[in-house]
């Protein structure tokens, strides 16, 4: 899932907040949708740097202070630099790049307090975790190729006005259980409940060969 895709899935979504909330005002159903970005800690940040992560939620809330959220995340690890220099040695592989993707379906517990203008809240939980990781080398279509329409609608890119293409040498993903915990910090908007949020939130899967450690810094809206 690229950035792209993300960004406009965020932004239908945020589109249908308003209805969706008028609605539901009277009931006990709660909402969440943030960006962000995520860092990667050790072991992962031996191999990936900071990447966008985007986030959807909808649960319930028992009272006041106590609710249940189940949350889709997703973060891009695009790989860093110290992490290809072993494989980019090798010969005959110059061009080489790597990416990995983590997707997350959790279910989390939350408690807050909130005030009439401020709140603040703990919330953690599990779930299963995706990572995929992509290893890919971009290739010549032919010398002197030159890059148009036709080309780029079929995925093609452009290079210095010649025609190539990215080459999969290696794909691998890996599924497993995590766990996640993080505080929160949300401003009061309207009287109805929409709020706007700040989080950070530790999240650890024990994904195949290395474990997936990151924290996601997330920015959005809540109601």
């Amino acid at each position: 899932m690229s950035p792209r895709t993300v960004f406009v899935v965020f932004l239908i979504a945020a589109a249908g907040a308003p209805g969706v909330r008028a609605q539901e005002q009277d009931s006990r159903i709660n909402s969440n949708l943030g960006l962000g970005v995520s860092t990667p800690l050790n072991p992962t940040a031996s191999f990936a740097g900071a990447g966008v992560n985007a986030v959807v939620g909808v649960g319930y809330n028992i009272d006041r202070h106590n609710s249940l959220v189940g949350q889709f995340m997703w973060s891009g690890l695009p790989a860093n630099r110290e992490a290809l220099l072993p494989i980019r040695a090798l010969a005959g592989a110059k061009g080489i790049s790597g990416s990995s993707n983590l997707y997350a379906v959790t279910g989390n517990y939350r408690y807050q307090w909130q005030w009439k203008t401020f709140g603040v809240y703990v919330i953690a939980g599990g779930g299963v975790y995706y990572r995929q990781s992509d290893l890919s080398r971009q290739v010549d279509v032919g010398t002197g190729t030159v890059c148009g329409p036709t080309w780029e609608y079929w995925g093609y890119g452009c290079v210095s006005g010649v025609v190539s293409q990215d080459q999969t040498l290696i794909s691998t993903g890996s599924t497993a259980p995590g766990g996640n915990g993080g505080v929160g910090f949300t401003i009061r908007i309207t009287e109805d409940g929409y709020k706007f949020y700040v989080e950070a939130r530790y999240h650890y899967a024990s994904t195949r060969g290395i474990a997936t450690t990151l924290i996601p810094i997330t920015l959005g809206f809540s109601w």
